[in-house]
């Protein structure tokens, strides 16, 4: 699985072997357990990757042989393409802009998405060294 956790600023992308299911029972247990309100919804989550990422045709078209249309593309501008991602929403409120997305694609597909946000993630860092 895939969970993305966003923060006021950014936001931090994460490839999971846990189960979808089992994670979000532990999550739910978890705020039971502490008296934590938690607010599970489902969701899409929406990120930016750049057009000249090593590997993104190859992510573009394992989307289009994925069935259930978990995730698509979308191109931005000249520099950006936007993964656009279905899946469940958890935060303190159903308002909260602060929290947890989590979704579940196939084990190879969500790892090499990671494999490309981190890639992209270091590019962006030593450009803004």
């Amino acid at each position: 699985m895939l969970k993305l956790t966003y923060m006021e600023t950014n936001f931090h992308l994460e490839y999971l072997t846990q189960s979808l299911e089992d994670w979000v029972q532990s999550r739910v247990i978890l705020a039971l357990r502490v008296c934590q309100p938690l607010c599970v919804e489902p969701s899409t989550a929406s990120f930016l990757l750049p057009v000249d990422v090593l590997g993104l045709e190859t992510l573009q078209a394992e989307a289009k042989r994925e069935d259930r249309e978990v995730f698509s593309f979308c191109v931005c501008d000249s520099e950006c393409v936007e993964v656009s991602l279905k899946g469940a929403w958890l935060s303190n409120g159903c308002e909260d802009a602060n929290g947890l997305f989590v979704t579940a694609i196939n084990d190879r597909t969500e790892f090499f998405l990671h494999k490309l946000w981190l890639e992209a993630q270091s590019c962006a860092s030593v450009v803004s060294d």
